[in-house]
């Protein structure tokens, strides 16, 4: 039995407020706050538990989870450094109408319910996103987080004691 982290990107491991004062850095490709994800570290080894990205990010991997974009290859680095890696990603149940859209929030719930639903031996789990995802069940086990600020030290605690929970 184990512990999951369903992981966002945009909004969490970043945020409008930092993206605003790191262009150069966005143009660059870096994209992540690492104050950020010192956090995630923080959470991921008090709990033990395994990432599974269900951010946009994770169509720039292959099924293998290796990169295929600099941003991808950037986001693996800042991880290792924390001791961080991602264990997994929830399935596509995008349309073409969804990604034109870019309505990714209408379909996270369901693909992360279908993720969980073959994995039996999850024990607790959360999600952390800054959207709205429109499920009853994903809201009790969701850290919303406010993409203008990002991850925050409360945000943590919350997730720690939604993941430590018997």
């Amino acid at each position: 039995m184990y512990h999951v982290v369903f992981l966002d990107i945009d909004g969490v491991l970043n945020s409008n407020f930092w993206c605003e004062n790191n262009q150069r850095e966005i143009s660059n490709g870096i994209l992540i706050d690492k104050d950020k994800v010192k956090l995630l570290s923080t959470l991921v080894k008090t709990t033990s538990a395994k990432i599974i990205l269900h951010s946009g990010w994770r169509f720039w991997f292959d099924s293998n989870l290796k990169s295929l974009r600099i941003e991808a290859e950037k986001l693996v680095d800042i991880f290792q450094r924390e001791g961080l890696s991602i264990d997994g990603v929830t399935p596509d149940l995008t349309t073409e109408e969804i990604r034109l859209t870019k309505k990714f929030s209408l379909v996270k719930a369901d693909e992360i319910l279908l993720w969980i639903s073959e994995h039996k031996d999850v024990q607790n789990w959360i999600v952390i996103d800054d959207l709205d995802l429109h499920n009853s069940e994903i809201e009790q086990h969701q850290i919303k987080t406010d993409n203008t600020i990002g991850l925050t030290v409360e945000d943590l605690e919350n997730a720690k004691k939604m993941l430590l929970r018997k």
